[in-house]
């Protein structure tokens, strides 16, 4: 598939997109939102969205953080599987309770497992961070953004 715009042409283009974005995902100060908790719901929210860019990009972050494959390899399925800690899951039903808004609305249940699990700022921390990576998802699917290297 032949990208629409570049991601070079975008940024210069459109300047402002780029840093409103990465204020979004930067990871509070003193946040029970973990840098490997925010990889694996950065690739996770990308999985749901089918970006192959951010997937690329967030995958090989998590390894390079310290991410094991094997996690990776099953966080499509993370509810089926004992790979996730309590927090993570938290995390991950957050993230895609909030990315699938669109199809049904958030229960309750989740809300309160995320709440029960971040508290009130950190689930507003972790929420902004679910907010920009959907945000970068539709940008890079758009404009069909290639993932720089898949082979």
């Amino acid at each position: 598939m032949t990208e629409r715009l570049s991601r070079q042409q975008v940024y210069q283009l459109a300047p402002w997109l780029k840093s409103p974005l990465i204020t979004l995902s930067r990871l509070a100060p003193k946040s029970r939102v973990t840098p490997a908790i925010k990889h694996l719901v950065e690739l996770r929210v990308s999985q749901l969205n089918g970006c192959a860019f951010c997937q690329r990009l967030h995958a090989e972050e998590a390894r390079d953080s310290g991410e094991r494959q094997a996690r990776l390899d099953v966080l499509p399925v993370w509810a089926e599987v004992d790979a996730f800690d309590p927090l993570e899951r938290a995390a991950l039903a957050w993230a895609e309770a909030l990315t699938l808004v669109h199809q049904h609305a958030i229960d309750d249940a989740t809300f309160d497992q995320t709440l029960a699990a971040f508290g009130e700022r950190d689930l507003l921390a972790f929420t902004s961070i679910v907010i920009a990576m959907n945000g970068w998802n539709r940008l890079a699917v758009s404009m069909r953004f290639a993932p720089d290297r898949v082979m």
